[in-house]
């Protein structure tokens, strides 16, 4: 998900990462990893406190389950990867072929919505995870994101 400052209701620094955050109607429409540094604003939106409280809680408890208002929108096809993706428990990982193979496709169909999914640790695209190792993560196979999937994967205890 690739957006710009000016779309964001807020940018907050978290320690795995800077996140920006788009809001629609209330409901969180996408959340885009930033690189450093970044300054740290909040717009007064509805919803906004939610989604920024909620990612604290997962940072106090890697085991607490998001429970937000999403506005994801995707394919069909996506839309069933995303929803399968948020199936998958904290703490756990499935390659990209074992999820594929749950919901009927190809792995590289799987990696493709991955990459595209607008809302990456609420819809838990790092717990995805090559057959051989990390694999990759928000479209990019090293740097500064797949930092974060590590950081995230062993923040849950998955590594």
């Amino acid at each position: 998900m690739s957006g710009t400052t000016q779309s964001y209701q807020a940018v907050v620094n978290f320690p795995f990462a800077p996140v920006g955050i788009i809001l629609s109607k209330g409901r969180l429409k996408a959340l885009e990893y930033l690189p450093r540094p970044q300054h740290e604003y909040r717009n007064n939106v509805s919803g906004l406190n939610a989604v920024i409280d909620a990612i604290q809680a997962y940072l106090d408890d890697p085991k607490r389950a998001f429970d937000l208002g999403l506005l994801l929108e995707g394919t069909p096809f996506q839309c069933r990867v995303w929803q399968a993706l948020q199936e998958i428990p904290s703490g756990s990982t499935l390659t990209y072929g074992e999820l594929a193979r749950q919901i009927g496709s190809g792995a590289r169909a799987v990696g493709n919505a991955c990459r595209d999914n607008p809302c990456p640790l609420i819809v838990p695209c790092h717990r995805v995870v090559g057959k051989a190792g990390l694999g990759g993560f928000a479209g990019e196979r090293g740097g500064e994101k797949l930092e974060i999937k590590r950081w995230l994967l062993k923040h849950e205890g998955a590594l």
